[in-house]
């Protein structure tokens, strides 16, 4: 089998080298966008192209770094599930390096990384993930969302930062052990550093908005510090300064300041802008298929009491709505690309051997619009996830968490908060475009960052009655 090397250093020529002869192959017209950025608008598109030319698996070089492209969810799985240790670490990606040093949990590596995981899955556990504890923090704050929208009293309104400070929220009791007014200044300012860190990856404002972002935490670090209690912990902060406390003695201790400022930054961002553009995605859609929306709250009414919101124990009894929330995460696609691999020593993967040290990208969104696995891949379409009864059924290639030993650990979480504030706005509201805008005219094309966004707009939440 031979590689084949396909370079978009300048974003005007395509090279590909097959063996070890280089020949011009084409010449392609490449948005320019970021110069050979990783995340210019074109790229994903391209990718997906080059895997139907070249196949599952190929080497890129986006400017001077190189990377291999596994496509397809049959070559992803094999890759990290099968082979998971040799595609099990980050990547070395310059920015994330140099805004993190290494530290936290999403990009450290090796007993750091393991730690950092552990202590963290167990932590989260320990203040409600997964429990009946954090599903009352969510729907609280579903009720508080639920209100804002209620004031606009069906009016045209921008969902974007009130679904980011709501959900944001829910992350933010689980770390700090409270919760922030919607119209809080820092609190929006921070979130709009999160926010604008997940579309200019490429930009210095990142590592500025960094620093700014760790000068906000820095200050409820000490105020935890000065109101500590182990007897008392408030969440996982606390968590982490007690362990703080314990290792203080031992000179190589992981639970280092860095640490904790660059973990609780990896939760919070994670735990904020996935799940509140999904959601986003969500209402937009409502938007676009209405009959769609009417036969979840049809649903509804035969599964929930009047007057009450949905919760977790009733999602067994509304597998349509299930099988929505679902398929929207697959047509949404938030994170197409997943977050980088490495191999931590050369690999014979499927023919081919990729050197140690080689960034690995997983290319989540060929496996979510795989056509072995779906029917309709390029529609929005529920029946994905139901069977000709109706039931919900769970597809072995959805997978927008990745899957592996890097996958989201907030996996878990994050299918509680879809369900209760989807389920929730629509048990409330009927969702439709702002008067003068036909379904036909919304836009479903993503706006290209580190995740994928709705385009600007803007929706009624009209009451349900």
């Amino acid at each position: 089998m031979q590689w084949h090397f396909i370079d978009f250093s300048d974003s005007r020529h395509l090279v590909v080298q097959t063996g070890c002869k280089q020949r011009c192959c084409s010449t392609w017209r490449l948005q320019a966008g970021l110069g050979g950025s990783f995340w210019a608008r074109n790229h994903l598109g391209w990718l997906l192209i080059l895997s139907k030319i070249y196949g599952n698996v190929f080497t890129v070089y986006f400017g001077p770094r190189k990377a291999v492209v596994l496509s397809g969810y049959e070559t992803i799985k094999d890759a990290l599930l099968n082979h998971a240790e040799e595609f099990g670490e980050r990547a070395e990606i310059p920015i994330f390096r140099q805004m993190t040093q290494g530290n936290g949990i999403a990009f450290s590596h090796g007993e750091l990384w393991k730690t950092m995981r552990r202590f963290t899955l167990s932590t989260l556990r320990d203040f409600g993930m997964g429990k009946r504890t954090i599903e009352l923090r969510i729907l609280e704050e579903v009720n508080s969302l639920i209100k804002y929208f209620e004031s606009y009293q069906g009016k045209p309104f921008d969902t974007k930062m009130i679904l980011n400070n709501s959900v944001s929220n829910v992350i933010c009791s689980i770390l700090f052990g409270e919760r922030f007014e919607y119209d809080d200044p820092e609190f929006l300012t921070l979130l709009k550093m999160i926010n604008e860190n997940t579309k200019l990856l490429a930009s210095k404002t990142v590592l500025q908005n960094v620093s700014e972002l760790g000068d906000f935490l820095q200050k409820l670090f000490q105020e935890h510090k000065e109101e500590f209690n182990e007897s008392n912990l408030t969440g996982f902060v606390d968590a982490f300064l007690m362990k703080q406390q314990q290792e203080s003695k031992k000179p190589h201790t992981m639970f280092s300041n860095r640490n904790l400022l660059f973990s609780t930054l990896d939760l919070f961002t994670a735990g904020t802008e996935t799940t509140s553009t999904t959601v986003r995605w969500g209402l937009l859609l409502m938007m676009k298929y209405p009959e769609i929306q009417r036969k979840i709250q049809e649903e509804m009414n035969h599964v929930i009491e009047p007057g009450e919101l949905p919760k977790l124990e009733d999602r067994k009894k509304m597998p349509y709505t299930d099988a929505v929330i679902h398929e929207i995460q697959r047509f949404a696609n938030i994170v197409p690309m997943g977050v980088s691999r490495s191999t931590p020593r050369d690999v014979n993967f499927q023919g081919y051997v990729i050197p140690k040290g080689t960034e690995i990208i997983p290319l989540l969104t060929s496996a979510l619009n795989d056509e072995l696995h779906w029917k309709t891949p390029d529609q929005f379409n529920p029946s994905h996830f139901l069977d000709a009864s109706g039931n919900f059924i769970r597809r072995e290639a959805f997978i927008p968490f990745s899957i592996g030993r890097r996958a989201c650990l907030g996996e878990g979480l994050a299918r509680m908060e879809l369900f209760l504030f989807f389920a929730g706005l629509l048990r409330k509201f009927v969702f439709q475009p702002p008067p003068g805008v036909d379904k036909s005219d919304l836009d479903l094309t993503a706006d290209v960052g580190f995740t994928l966004n709705p385009m600007p707009h803007l929706v009624c939440a009209v009451p349900y009655k």
